[in-house]
């Protein structure tokens, strides 16, 4: 399978994903966003030597994860691009705090190995965060809670159509690359040469192909509001789970927990 295959394959995964039926998936996409937001910024607020207080926001992805039924290898294959950079991020941090933090036997832990160790985890824990949002809830039903919280809707209807739309994208790229490959049999790639022409007609299929969309959606009576999937009322079981999952952010936030059970398994 060549990688334009492959990128449509996971694409139509990730539909498949959270077209799928679980406690999570049934949850109100609202709660499920304002959740994830309130966890990102709960995260990301942690200080930068504070890797102990952090270990325990852990918890909730990984329950998600179970309860979702969606593997947690499956969130970090298909997040195999973006780990890497998220991770290098802190990779400067031990040269520029080499204060001893630590001591770990003859070895010593300086400041920025922590706050480096840190920084990884909170855009490791974000972004499962928000896989696990896109994994569990539908872009149209996503948009929709979007509109909900005043969102412009120009901005909304151009994230859904651009989301629906980078699979017919794909599309495209892989009839002209096929087209190129059956005029240049044994040719590995497309020469260097081809790549302004080949851009050139990708930019004018897209065009022409915008234009057809663009009419179609006037015929369907489109004027400038989108009309998203029904999303029914949320339910006491989305606002309760709303509610407990922000108390246990504030109390994972405020309260030394890790501190709390480590006392406690020692006494």
């Amino acid at each position: 399978m060549d990688k334009l295959s492959q990128a449509q394959s996971e694409l139509r995964e990730m539909d498949a994903l959270a077209a799928s039926d679980s406690p999570v998936h049934r949850l109100h996409p609202l709660c499920k966003l304002l959740v994830t937001v309130c966890y990102i910024v709960t995260v990301v607020s942690f200080p930068k030597y504070d890797f102990t207080g952090l270990v325990v926001m852990v918890l909730y992805p990984i329950l998600l994860f179970q309860a979702a039924d969606i593997p947690v290898s499956t969130c970090f294959y298909k997040l195999r691009v973006v780990l890497p950079l998220v991770c290098a991020v802190g990779l400067v941090n031990p040269f520029l705090d080499p204060t001893p933090w630590m001591q770990l036997g003859n070895l010593t832990v300086t400041g920025g190995v922590v706050s480096m160790v840190t920084l990884m985890m909170k855009g490791i824990f974000s972004l499962m965060a928000s896989f696990l949002l896109i994994a569990t809830t539908p872009m149209d039903s996503l948009c929709a809670a979007l509109r909900k919280l005043h969102v412009p809707s120009i901005l909304t209807t151009l994230l859904l159509l651009t989301y629906r739309y980078i699979g017919v994208m794909l599309e495209q790229v892989s009839v002209m690359t096929e087209a190129y490959k059956l005029r240049a049999p044994g040719q590995k790639g497309i020469h260097i040469s081809a790549w302004g022409s080949f851009l050139g007609q990708l930019l004018l299929r897209s065009m022409d192909r915008a234009q057809e969309l663009y009419d179609s959606m006037l015929l369907r009576g489109f004027q400038g509001e989108f009309f998203y999937a029904d999303v029914p009322p949320c339910k006491a079981s989305g606002i309760v789970y709303t509610l407990v999952c922000v108390l246990a952010f504030a109390v994972a936030r405020l309260v030394p927990v890790t501190s709390l059970l480590g006392n406690l398994f020692v006494g």
